[in-house]
């Protein structure tokens, strides 16, 4: 309590007394950062500028990976220094991956002179689009039937021993290889980063995939299931020559920046090394493989069984006089195709890809069939875009194209013939019922005819030998496609079935 008794200081004492030490404390300054002292390097060596060393847990700080994978690609160079690299490829372009033995000597005895197996895949980098993966990707399967999104090369690649592809799993390839020897995989990815991006108007930034490699050992079971290693890198795909063009213009992009701004962004490296991360959590593939686990017996690379269609069955073969029993409308098949206002947010979404709109799908996750059905024009194109907007919009209203040609058919049965017959006798008393179906023509040919009226009495078309027109005095014409372009739009015709000689089917006689 000594400073309670000292006296009152005048206001020049204590002005001088602070100018004095606000002196002092400047002393020191440029001493430490003169001319050569300052440096970059040592700033960012200090522990809080580390990646590395934030990122890996505490006991992996010294770890040594098994494996080491390397992407023959180069990284972007405007990537800021914390952030994580990115890599542009071109669609379809093969590239290779460097498949590199990190073992120290007498580390992980247990797969010397043995394979390992690994998973290769690309995923969606964003935590959004991952939750609708399986939706994104069904939805890239119904726009590009027959394709897939990675494929292996296989003649380009070295040391690989029995690559396989499920044909459910289009982003996803798997093969064996031995740490020991010289092993390089050439992968190529068929799907661009646009195609993914909720609006397509041009101009639209892509979004990232990444490519995961996943390393398993051979368990007691002789099955590649123990996890050993794993790996991804960040990238995006363009179009054929667009990452050539895109690495240019980020290149140019950093020369015209400011030598400050430059030690923000992280050097261009001619290779992608990628880092460790979490196994994908789709363990289920390991086990659900399309074939037998991995022997010592290697197969091929297997190809897909069938006619490319599960759900395809055999053409039921129908007498012909039975038609009248098998008869189809295609209003029945249309009204199945259109969204109802009763179809809950689970039915819209089928809807939604049946009809080829999978991008929106997240966008329109909790609409019902009602919600859908009440957007205007002017908001389905906000939403959308203009192309697949006027698109939607006319899949919501159900409107089609109008057909080039359209006949109306209706099969003659044993009852119209006796009530014809009456009626030409004179008996006006009894009246006749006939029920027309609508045949809807767009090349105007006669196999589009013969096929057209098969599918409306579910029969084969082998089953039809030829079409006539009963032409003047009874004669039967045979209709040609010429005879077909000259049809009047909304002819009525009736179908008569006769025997053919030459063969076990019929012809079909238009009246």
């Amino acid at each position: 309590m000594a400073w309670a008794l000292k006296l009152p200081l005048t206001d020049e004492v204590i002005e001088s007394g602070l100018v004095q030490d606000f002196d002092a404390s400047l002393s020191g300054i440029g001493q430490e950062l003169g001319a050569g002292a300052y440096s970059m390097s040592d700033v960012l060596a200090l522990p809080i500028f580390k990646q590395e060393e934030s990122n890996l847990p505490p006991d992996s700080e010294n770890k040594i990976l098994p494996f080491q994978y390397v992407l023959c690609a180069a990284t972007s160079p405007a990537i800021k220094l914390h952030d994580e690299t990115l890599t542009y490829l071109n669609q379809g372009q093969s590239y290779e991956i460097r498949m590199l033995d990190n073992r120290k000597l007498g580390e992980l005895p247990e797969i010397t002179g043995k394979m390992v197996k690994s998973i290769i895949r690309v995923v969606f980098h964003d935590r959004r689009l991952q939750y609708t993966e399986h939706q994104q990707l069904e939805g890239w399967r119904w726009n590009r039937p027959g394709d897939r999104i990675l494929d292996l090369d296989i003649p380009m690649s070295v040391g690989m021993v029995d690559p396989r592809a499920n044909p459910t799993q289009l982003n996803t390839v798997e093969f064996l290889w031995d740490p020991s020897k010289r092993t390089s995989v050439f992968i190529q990815v068929h799907c661009i980063s646009t195609e993914f991006t909720m609006r397509k108007h041009g101009g639209e930034k892509g979004v990232p995939f990444r490519i995961q490699i996943d390393t398993f050992k051979e368990n007691d079971g002789e099955e590649y299931t123990e996890h050993q290693h794993s790996a991804s890198c960040q990238v995006k795909v363009f179009k054929p020559k667009g990452a050539d063009r895109k690495q240019k213009t980020d290149r140019e992009k950093m020369e015209k920046r400011a030598p400050q701004e430059k030690e923000k962004y992280q050097p261009s490296y001619e290779t992608t090394i990628l880092t460790e991360c979490s196994p994908w959590p789709e363990v289920t593939y390991v086990n659900n493989s399309p074939s037998p686990g991995f022997n010592s017996t290697h197969n091929s690379f297997p190809v897909a069984e069938g006619n490319g269609s599960p759900g395809h069955q055999p053409e039921p073969v129908v007498q012909v006089a039975d038609l009248s029993s098998h008869l189809l409308t295609r209003d029945s098949e249309s009204v199945h195709q259109n969204l109802l206002p009763a179809a809950t947010p689970q039915d819209a979404q089928q809807w939604l890809h049946r009809n080829r709109f999978s991008p929106f799908c997240r966008l329109f996750t909790n609409f019902s069939g009602a919600d859908l059905l009440k957007l205007t024009r002017e908001d389905v194109i906000q939403i959308c875009g203009p192309a697949d907007g006027i698109r939607l919009f006319n899949a919501l209203k159900g409107r089609v194209v109008r057909p080039r040609l359209t006949v109306y058919v209706c099969q003659e049965s044993q009852q119209a013939r006796e009530q014809q017959q009456k009626h030409e006798n004179g008996d006006t008393a009894s009246s006749t019922f006939f029920v027309y179906h609508a045949i809807y023509l767009e090349d105007l040919t006669a196999v589009e005819l013969t096929e057209k009226i098969a599918q409306l009495f579910n029969i084969s078309p082998r089953q039809i030998s030829q079409i006539f027109k009963q032409g003047p005095t009874g004669i039967h014409v045979l209709v040609s496609d010429e005879m077909i372009q000259n049809f009047q739009d909304e002819v009525c015709f009736v179908l008569d079935t006769m025997k053919a000689e030459t063969n076990d089917g019929y012809h079909i006689i238009l009246k």
